[in-house]
C-alpha cells in the first residue's frame, strides 16, 4: 500500500471520472483559500480532551472476568488491559480480522483493533475507520509515521502519541491488511447529537465524559461534550454503545447550512468535496455519523496547521474561514446523519 490517493472515485467510476473529482475538490479548496477571511485565533479548548483524573479507589483484581450483555464473551481485567489483543465481544459476527488487527506486532505495534474496536468504529478518543477507502486509511497512516499529521493540541494527548508510534513502526504489508479490513467494515452511528443549553455534571473516565450520578446540571456554553451513557460499557469497549453528544441549540440546522452552502461561499461548503449529506466523494472521505469529537479535533488541527499532510492543502483555508461555534455547528449535522 503506497498510501497515495487513488484517482478511481469511490463509487467505483472510471478512472477519468475520478481524475475530474479529484480536481473538482482541489479547486474547491483553492477557491477557498483565495476567499477566505482570516477568522478567529485557532486556540484549541481545553474540554476537547477531556483527561482523566486520578482517583484513589480500592485496587481492581486484574483475574475478574467481566462479561458484557449480549455476547457470550467473556475477558478478565488483564486481557482487557492489554494493547497487544483487541477485545472482540462480537467475534462470530463479523470476518476475522488480520493479525494486526487482532493482536498487533510486539512490542512497537499495538492492535489496531484494541484503539479503533475490531469492526473499526472507533471510540471519541479514536477515529472511526469502518468504510473509509483503503487507499485514505493508508494515506494517513503515512502521514502520522511522516509527523505531518499531528493532533490538534500541542500538549502531549495518549492516542495520538500512541497512533505516532504504531504508525513508524508498521509494516508496508501490515498496513495495506488493515486498511483493507476496517475499509470493508460496515460503519455504524457512533453518537446520538442532543441540543441543549444544559449539560449534566460530568467527570472523566476513559478519555471521554460521564454523568456525575445526582450532580446536577451546569451551562453548556459554546462546548461540545461527548458523553458515555454507560461507563462501565465504555470501559469494557463495547463498541455497540452509543454516545450521547451536547450541542448548542441549533447546532444541527446551522451546520447543514454551512455544509451546503459554506461560510466563505460554495467553495467551502462540505458538500462540495465530500458529497451530498456528506457521505464522501472521490479522495473525500465520508463524515456522516461518526463521533463529533473526533471531527471536531480533526477541524482543529486543520485549522492550527498541526494536520499538514494530504487534504490539510484544502482543509486549512476552509477551518481558517470558520469560527469554534461554526465548527460545532458543522460536525453535529455531520454527525446527527446516517452513515
Amino acid at each position: 500500500m503506497t498510501g497515495r490517493l487513488s484517482p478511481v472515485s469511490s463509487c467505483g467510476g472510471m478512472r477519468r471520472r475520478g481524475t475530474v473529482r479529484r480536481g473538482a475538490w482541489l479547486l474547491a479548496g483553492l477557491l477557498a483559500a483565495a476567499g477566505a477571511p482570516a477568522g478567529e485565533e485557532a486556540v484549541v479548548p481545553a474540554w476537547l480532551y477531556p483527561a482523566n483524573s486520578a482517583t484513589a479507589g480500592p485496587k481492581a483484581d486484574p483475574g475478574e472476568v467481566l462479561h458484557l450483555e449480549g455476547s457470550g464473551a467473556a475477558f478478565t481485567r488483564a486481557e482487557l488491559a492489554n494493547l497487544f489483543s483487541a477485545p472482540d465481544w462480537h467475534a462470530t459476527e463479523h470476518a476475522p480480522s488480520p493479525a494486526i488487527v487482532a493482536r498487533g506486532r510486539a512490542p512497537q505495534v499495538y492492535a489496531c483493533g484494541y484503539c479503533h474496536t475490531p469492526t473499526g468504529q472507533g471510540r471519541p478518543e479514536n477515529a472511526p475507520l469502518a468504510g473509509l477507502t483503503a487507499a485514505y486509511i493508508a494515506e494517513q497512516v503515512a502521514a502520522f509515521a511522516s509527523g505531518r499529521r499531528r493532533g490538534a493540541s500541542a500538549a502531549a494527548y495518549p492516542p495520538s502519541e500512541l497512533m505516532i508510534q504504531v504508525a513508524k513502526h508498521l509494516k508496508p504489508e501490515e498496513t495495506a491488511a488493515a486498511a483493507d479490513y476496517f475499509a470493508r467494515q460496515t460503519p455504524q452511528r457512533r453518537a446520538r447529537i442532543i441540543e441543549s443549553a444544559r449539560v449534566p455534571r460530568s467527570r472523566v473516565i476513559g478519555l471521554v465524559y460521564a454523568a456525575i450520578a445526582g450532580g446536577g446540571e451546569e451551562p453548556l456554553g459554546p462546548r461540545l461534550l461527548e458523553f458515555a451513557p454507560d461507563p462501565e460499557r465504555h470501559e469494557l469497549r463495547d463498541d455497540r454503545m452509543q454516545y450521547l453528544a451536547y450541542v448548542p441549540p441549533g447546532s444541527i440546522a446551522r451546520g447543514g447550512a454551512i455544509a451546503r452552502a459554506g461560510v466563505a461561499g460554495p467553495s467551502s461548503a462540505c458538500e462540495s468535496c465530500h458529497g451530498p449529506k456528506l457521505k464522501g466523494m472521490g479522495p473525500a472521505p465520508s463524515l456522516a455519523g461518526r463521533s463529533p469529537t473526533y471531527l471536531l479535533r480533526s477541524l482543529y488541527a486543520f485549522k492550527t496547521g498541526r494536520r499538514e499532510a494530504g487534504s490539510a492543502v484544502l482543509m486549512q483555508p476552509v477551518t481558517r474561514s470558520l469560527s469554534s461555534a461554526q465548527m460545532i455547528d458543522a460536525v453535529a449535522y455531520a454527525a446527527s446523519l446516517p452513515p
